[in-house]
């Protein structure tokens, strides 16, 4: 199974995914990535620069597959997780 990995990107600052995740599909990690968001987004009140941060989703090549504004995700229906793993 492929591993990605989902990195944080605030203005110049990344926050790295050292472990990251063994997915089935790129769409697995979209919807991944797609639930990083809205947890992340949940503590948007206390630093609203993270409307603006990207997660920039990597497999294990390190080629960079996806790119997931965070913004992106405040218009969509929670989603629920079915791995239940632990995100950065």
């Amino acid at each position: 199974m492929p591993r990605y990995f989902f990195h944080t990107h605030i203005g110049d600052d990344v926050v790295v995914d050292p472990d990251g995740r063994d997915l089935a599909s790129p769409d697995a990690a979209w919807t991944a990535a797609q639930i990083l968001a809205q947890q992340l987004l949940q503590g948007a009140d206390s630093d609203p620069q993270l409307l603006r941060a990207v997660l920039f989703v990597e497999d294990e090549t390190g080629e960079i597959v996806l790119e997931f504004p965070l913004s992106e995700a405040l218009g969509i229906e929670p989603v629920s997780d079915p791995t239940d793993d632990t995100r950065h």
